[in-house]
């Protein structure tokens, strides 16, 4: 018994499958990558001289582009005695041969296997069109052009890349502007609501956060980025800080994450490992304000005292301008350092695979359709390198602490300046109480 089996897929969206994938001991594999199907033009050239007992293929549209030729191509196949078996696919062989002998007949039968073969050609056509539409999205993809759909707010569909649209992008960089500089996502929601009367749910700007398309790169149904398509709205250092701060709020309540104060959602009780919350009295009569971080959780009788804010914000500012420069001294920098290298030197080969390409195709040595795949997959490459560096600390990370260790950089910030910093370098503070008095600990991010 000889089988035969038959391979058919479009590189520009498919992963290539391994021809030993069918299970069956197979004498020959016919494999096309591309449109001109020359291997499928080869089987059946050798099926006429040689016909083999069985012909294995994933899906019966696998034998041709259109539904006309994979008619054609199985009462030919079946006319030779050859048993065609469709893995993915409920297909009863020489079914078109019977339905065409039968039809002529009017009993029952005919009926039946009329029907089953009008409902498998209506499948092999829908799916052919399926395929050419999936293989035009995918040419849109390699040559760097957006996804179909409507155009990210902020932008406009242009010829053959989004741009900017001048008329509502300043409703988007002020959004970002603010999240950058008070790192509270609900305030930057309120605060385009307040200013430009623009209202949108808490999900859609952190949907808009997230989206790379405003950081100039282009994201398909695949989940694969190009970087670079077209003018971004948000800089890369810019979208690193954004991650960077959406990293810091997942492990805090929505509400830590968006208060006012610079110590929400970072100090915990050592002794009961309760989160500490802000509170805030005003006596009555009097006009000054006070606040004071209690315990929400203390499973201690009696439960934890609360504790003057203003004073442990002190002592956490002393603490990190003692403290940073020994944690910042302890990060392993010549590694860091190294590993970036390494990025950057797997980047540059990569660039200049890039380079070579249209050389390539000037010699005949590549087509185009393959050299504008390759390329589409080195830029997702690129991308996803650019990615694991944006995610390293900064390599002149000793002289921000630098900068950052003085008592007077702290005083002169606002409350919700200082928060921002307060989050960049402290993973939680661990307040310690020794007796009446306090102290405090501190957990860097690094």
């Amino acid at each position: 018994m000889r089988i035969f089996a038959y391979l058919c897929q479009d590189l520009t969206w498919e992963t290539k499958l391994d021809p030993t994938i069918w299970g069956w001991e197979v004498d020959q594999v016919y494999q096309d990558l591309d449109w001109r199907r020359s291997q499928l033009a080869a089987l059946l050239q050798d099926c006429q001289t040689d016909p083999p007992d069985y012909l294995l293929v994933m899906r019966l549209e696998d034998l041709g582009e259109s539904l006309a030729q994979v008619t054609e191509h199985l009462i030919q196949l079946e006319g030779l005695g050859i048993c065609i078996v469709a893995i993915e696919q409920v297909y009863q062989s020489s079914s078109l041969a019977q339905g065409q002998v039968d039809t002529e007949s009017k009993d029952n039968t005919a009926s039946s296997n009329s029907s089953h073969l009008l409902v498998l050609l209506d499948a092999i056509q829908a799916e052919q069109r399926s395929r050419r539409i999936r293989h035009g999205h995918a040419q849109n993809r390699i040559k760097r052009r957006p996804p179909p759909g409507k155009a990210p707010y902020g932008y406009r569909r242009g010829k053959d890349r989004y741009v900017i649209d001048r008329t509502v992008s300043p409703v988007v960089k002020d959004f970002f502007e603010h999240f950058l500089l008070y790192g509270s996502l609900r305030g930057s929601v309120r605060y385009i609501a307040k200013k430009h009367g623009k209202k949108i749910s808490v999900s859609t700007g952190r949907r808009w956060l997230t989206n790379p398309v405003y950081r100039g790169d282009l994201t398909y149904q695949n989940q694969q980025v190009v970087m670079d398509t077209h003018t971004p709205l948000l800089s890369r250092e810019e979208g690193a800080q954004v991650d960077r701060l959406l990293r810091r709020n997942r492990s805090m309540t929505p509400r830590a994450a968006s208060a006012p104060r610079s110590l929400a959602g970072l100090v915990f009780c050592a002794t009961c490992q309760s989160p500490m919350t802000i509170s805030r009295v005003m006596p009555r009569g009097k006009g000054k304000e006070y606040l004071y971080l209690r315990p929400t959780k203390c499973p201690d009788k009696p439960r934890c005292q609360a504790i003057s804010y203003d004073k442990i914000l002190q002592k956490t500012i002393q603490s990190i301008c003692k403290e940073l420069p020994q944690a910042v001294a302890g990060v392993n920098q010549p590694i860091l350092s190294q590993f970036k290298q390494g990025v950057d030197a797997e980047i540059a080969a990569k660039q200049e695979i890039l380079s070579q390409l249209p050389e390539l195709v000037e010699t005949n040595v590549l087509d185009q359709s393959t050299a504008d795949l390759r390329a589409y997959n080195l830029q997702t490459e690129i991308s996803a390198l650019k990615s694991r560096l944006a995610q390293l600390p900064p390599v002149n990370l000793k002289e921000i602490a630098q900068t950052v260790s003085i008592d007077q950089f702290w005083m002169d910030l606002s409350e919700s300046e200082r928060r921002f910093y307060f989050r960049e370098f402290i993973r939680q503070v661990d307040l310690i109480r020794e007796g009446k008095d306090c102290d405090v600990k501190l957990n860097f991010m690094f």
